[in-house]
This record gives C-alpha cells, sequence and structure tokens, in this order.
C-alpha cells in the first residue's frame, strides 16, 4: 500500500497491517470509531433506518461505556457505578452492528481505511470519528497522564471517578480538596462545577469541616451565579473559587508531595482533581482533521472541512455554538446519520436541527439546567434561543428540574444504546 502525505499511522508496527477488513462489498459501509454519546448513537441510526442496505461497523475499545455525563452523581452518592456502565450487546444484536473492541490507531484517507491495534484494517466509504477528548501536554505544570492516580482527572470516567470517589472519602478530618479547573472550551462546561457541589455533599455529611479550593484560569464559568447561590445556602464558608483575576490561572501541581501552588502560594493538599485543557482525541489529528486543539466541521452535516467523507462529533468538533456536552453529541449523531444515509442510499435528507440541555445538581433535588436550539448556517452552528434556571428558583421547581434530567439520562442512554 501506497501512503500518501495525508496518511497517517498511529504506530510504526501499523506499516505491516494485512489487507483491509472486506465484508460484503455489494453494501456501502460507515465505520464508527468511539461508541460514546455520539458514535452509538450514530451507528444505531444509521443501522436502523437504513434496514441492511449499509454495513456498520463500531470500533470501540471498551467492551463496557461509562458516561461521562451523570458521573458526578456517582461522586455525590446519588447514582452507582452500576447505573453509568452500557453495553454494546443490543447494537449488535437488534441491529447488526458490528462491534470490533479495539483501538483505532489511523486512517488512511487516500486508501479510505482505518488502521487497527490488534493488526489489519478497515475499509470505508463513510467514516465517523467521535474520539471524546484528550488532554493537552503540559497545560498543568508538574501533571501528565502518568500523575493521574495521585492526582486523577476523572474526566473519563469509570476507573478515574472510582479512584476520585475513594480519595474524597478517605480525606482526613478537616482536610482539602482541591481542583484545578480547565480552561474553554472543554467537556460539560458546568461540570467541574457540579463536581465540586457533589463533593461538598459528601464531605459535609462526611467530613464537614474540610475546605474545598478551585483554582479556575477563567474570570466566570457555566451558570456561576447559580452554583455560588448553591453553595452559599448549602455548603456555607466550605468553598473557596479562585478565578482568573486572582491567580488561579497561574498554577502548579507536585504529586509527590500534594501539593498546590497558586500565584507562588503552596497549599497542602489531600485530594487534587486536575482537569487539565483539552483536545480532541488523539485519532483526529492523526487523520490530519484537526486545526489546533479540534476538528472544524461542517455545520451542516459534521463532516469535516479537510474531508468530505469523515465526519467527526462531539467534543472532539469545532462547530460552533453547542457546548461539548453528551446531549450535544448525540443531537450532532442524528443530523449526520440522516446525512450519511442519505448520501449512501438517496433517502431524503432533512435540514440540520440541533439542541442541548445540561442539567447540574447542586444538592439534594437542587437540580438547575441551562440550554439552547441551534441552526445550521455557512459560517457554523449558530446559537437561535436558549434558557438557563433562575437564582431564587423555588424548591418545587429545583426538584423537579432534578427529575427531569433523571429522565433523560435513561432517555439518552437508550437511544444511544438501544
Amino acid at each position: 500500500m501506497t501512503l500518501s502525505r495525508r496518511t497517517f499511522l498511529g504506530t510504526g508496527a501499523a506499516a505491516g497491517l494485512a489487507a483491509p477488513m472486506v465484508l460484503a462489498q455489494g453494501k456501502p459501509r460507515v465505520v464508527v470509531v468511539g461508541g460514546g454519546a455520539a458514535g452509538a448513537t450514530a451507528a444505531r441510526y444509521i443501522a436502523k433506518d437504513s434496514a441492511g442496505e449499509i454495513d456498520v461497523i463500531l470500533i470501540e475499545p471498551s467492551r463496557s461505556y461509562y458516561s461521562c455525563f451523570f458521573s458526578n452523581l456517582y461522586l455525590g452518592g446519588f447514582q452507582e457505578l452500576s447505573d453509568l456502565a452500557h453495553s454494546y450487546g443490543t447494537l449488535a444484536a437488534a441491529y447488526g452492528i458490528n462491534v470490533v473492541h479495539d483501538w483505532a490507531t489511523g486512517v488512511d484517507r487516500d486508501a479510505r481505511t482505518v488502521s487497527l491495534a490488534g493488526g489489519g484494517s478497515v475499509s470505508y466509504d463513510k467514516l465517523i470519528l467521535s474520539p471524546g477528548i484528550d488532554f493537552v501536554d503540559g497545560a498543568v505544570d508538574g501533571w501528565d497522564i502518568t500523575t493521574q492516580n495521585r492526582m486523577p482527572h476523572a474526566y473519563k470516567a469509570g476507573s478515574q471517578t472510582e479512584l476520585l470517589r475513594a480519595q474524597v472519602m478517605a480525606m482526613p478530618p478537616g482536610g482539602t480538596f482541591a481542583m484545578v479547573a480547565p480552561p474553554n472550551p472543554y467537556r460539560c462546561p458546568p461540570g467541574p462545577y457540579e463536581r465540586v457541589s457533589m463533593v461538598a455533599h459528601v464531605l459535609r455529611a462526611n467530613n464537614p469541616t474540610a475546605k474545598i479550593i478551585i483554582a479556575d484560569p477563567k474570570p466566570k464559568f457555566s451558570k456561576m451565579a447559580l452554583f455560588q447561590e448553591g453553595w452559599g445556602d448549602h455548603y456555607p464558608g466550605m468553598i473557596d473559587w479562585i478565578g482568573e483575576d486572582f491567580g488561579g490561572g497561574n498554577v502548579s501541581v507536585d504529586p509527590d508531595a500534594m501539593t498546590l501552588t497558586i500565584d507562588g502560594e503552596e497549599i497542602a493538599v489531600d485530594v487534587c482533581n486536575v482537569i487539565p485543557a483539552m483536545k480532541a482525541g488523539h485519532i483526529a489529528e492523526r487523520a490530519g482533521l484537526t486545526e489546533g486543539n479540534w476538528a472544524p466541521v461542517n455545520a451542516a452535516d459534521m463532516s469535516a472541512k479537510a474531508d468530505p467523507d469523515i465526519h467527526v462529533l462531539g467534543d472532539a468538533s469545532q462547530q460552533g455554538d453547542m457546548p461539548k456536552s453528551g446531549f450535544s453529541a448525540n443531537s450532532q449523531a442524528k443530523v449526520c446519520a440522516n446525512a450519511v444515509r442519505g448520501a449512501l442510499t438517496g433517502s431524503k435528507v432533512f435540514p440540520a436541527r440541533y439542541s442541548n440541555t445540561c442539567w447540574s445538581l447542586i444538592d439534594t433535588n437542587d437540580g438547575v439546567k441551562v440550554g439552547a436550539t441551534y441552526e445550521a448556517t455557512p459560517e457554523k452552528i449558530a446559537r437561535v434561543d436558549g434558557f438557563i434556571s433562575q437564582t431564587g428558583e423555588d424548591a418545587q421547581l429545583r426538584k423537579a428540574t432534578y427529575e427531569e434530567s433523571l429522565g433523560w439520562y435513561a432517555g439518552i442512554t437508550s437511544d444511544m444504546f438501544g
């Protein structure tokens, strides 16, 4: 196989891979890389709506998907870890999707193949990349992925989430929990602050003299007034937010000494949740689709601006006004699935419409939300209108908002996995 200048294989060993894996060649084939909120949804919708006209292959290394959305509720004791775990079995059994549990290591855009860590490669007519996030090297001085067991990020759900909860529960009386918050843009804008709320909920019950410090490089954050009101009501005196104006962006950590330094002041901490700056999952960069940290896409169908036969969904995409959230990813996947099916089978393609809602839990039955609708323009996915919970809302409304979020979680995970 001759490699063009656009070709990038993820490992040196990949150069000796066997010929592409081939299914029945009478059908077009869609390969989906990444089985999260976008990838699983796209695979399912293409498979179910094409009625067998398209072969769908989903490449995902994990056998169970743990949702990052709602993982904070596990930290707060409102969910079990098992509640966040979802199987790919129904996608295979009910929809005929070929689920390949392996790592995609590279993309040859000229040959239209995806190379696999386990050997061989898979050919495609259309490729959908939904690789989620990776972290920017050197984003937090003193931290890298090798120190994640001492200072977990817990921004990829599963074992990291479990580790962070165990560390919180093991804090000494009166100890300090620290968070290094990420710069914009990043996965789930309210997520770090819901996490602080859930950690505070646990500490109030088990370690009421403990303290929480947030070092934040931003001057403001999503739902800021709502969170700060809630922290004052539920956790008075426990949480200290240090924003950009007070040195929150000038931080370093020492995982061995368990210290956090903010604007030259060293602080001993018992738990440090480091959430670094983020970028598109590595496969998007290896495919030559990124500019800077993200992959620019066309708003009408989420196709990569660098290659019309590849679509990039969810957190990895640079698409305009939508936040990087599970709801956004699911919404983008449905638009993409419709466009891909239309391109391969001639079926009707509907105009793109997008929506998003992000719920956050501050304390028991104290739920808040923010959301918007969006449209595709020639330049980007553009916000049309939106809504947000208000400060001072009554307890019944906040409880209803939380219950609404539970219904949404059940609905979206069913929409993803069948």
